[in-house]
């Protein structure tokens, strides 16, 4: 087990023992059990898909959601943190011609990863069936917000969580969060779509934007046999106040083409 998982289930365990009702701990005692080992104390806290979470909390049914200024808490009932990218149909999949420019493929960051379908008008041509469409495009960003939402029957309350969204499209009133990784993992963690989602409301709310919607855009991009495959999803939340009630609004499979 790495020495990030080691970290996590020691604190569950320890805070299970001391029969803490909340399971709330925060940074200071993230430093205290690593001894400083992190940087930033944050990254220890998180897993953005179940795959990175220690084998010892699935077991539990544990996951961690932040609560902000370096409090966090866990949670049991996995299923409620975290959702599963749909299976694609066949009908869904195409082909999309390519032409490869200079700086394509010369780094694996996320943010190449959205370089490359706002270049290629892949963003355009799912979100809008139109590749000339002309969306106000924000490139990443770091912000803090505070809500309260419903886990479970949990209320939980989030205070100057800083969140962070990799780019944000904005076409006649409707805002679209977007987030990328590299490979295919099976699910992703929920707050990295609602916490931005929730953000955008509540800013609608207080400055009168006029904001129709806000989705969620995850993107998904692999090496298969020397070509690029990008999986797009589109989400919106049901529920305000419940990051469960995420359902899907389209998806689709681009195979990049080179021409």
């Amino acid at each position: 087990m790495g020495k990030k998982k080691d970290i996590i289930v020691k604190l569950l365990g320890s805070l299970i023992e001391s029969g803490s009702k909340t399971l709330e701990f925060d940074n200071k005692m993230v430093k205290a059990v690593t001894g400083g080992t992190f940087a930033n104390q944050f990254d220890a806290t998180k897993f953005d898909n179940t795959d990175k979470l220690p084998q010892a909390l699935k077991n539990r049914d544990y996951f961690v959601i932040h609560l902000g200024s370096g409090k966090h808490r866990f949670v049991k009932g996995i299923k409620l943190g975290y959702h599963s990218f749909e299976k694609i149909p066949q009908r869904n999949t195409i082909d999309w011609k390519y032409r490869k420019s200079i700086l394509n493929e010369t780094d694996t960051s996320e943010a190449s990863i959205l370089s490359l379908i706002h270049n290629q008008r892949i963003a355009y041509d799912f979100l809008y069936e139109d590749i000339v469409a002309s969306p106000k495009v924000y490139n990443a960003r770091k912000t803090k917000t505070s809500f309260d939402y419903k886990l479970g029957n949990l209320t939980i309350k989030i205070e100057k969580l800083q969140i962070e969204m990799d780019m944000v499209f904005e076409n006649e009133g409707i805002v679209t969060i977007a987030e990328a990784k590299n490979g295919f993992p099976s699910d992703f963690a929920l707050y990295q779509l609602y916490n931005p989602f929730r953000y955008y409301w509540n800013l609608d709310k207080k400055e009168k934007l006029g904001i129709k919607e806000v989705h969620g855009l995850y993107v998904l991009k692999s090496i298969e046999h020397w070509s690029i495959v990008v999986r797009l999803y589109l989400y919106g939340f049901k529920v305000l106040q419940n990051p469960s009630s995420i359902h899907l609004l389209k998806v689709r499979e681009y195979r990049l083409i080179k021409r």
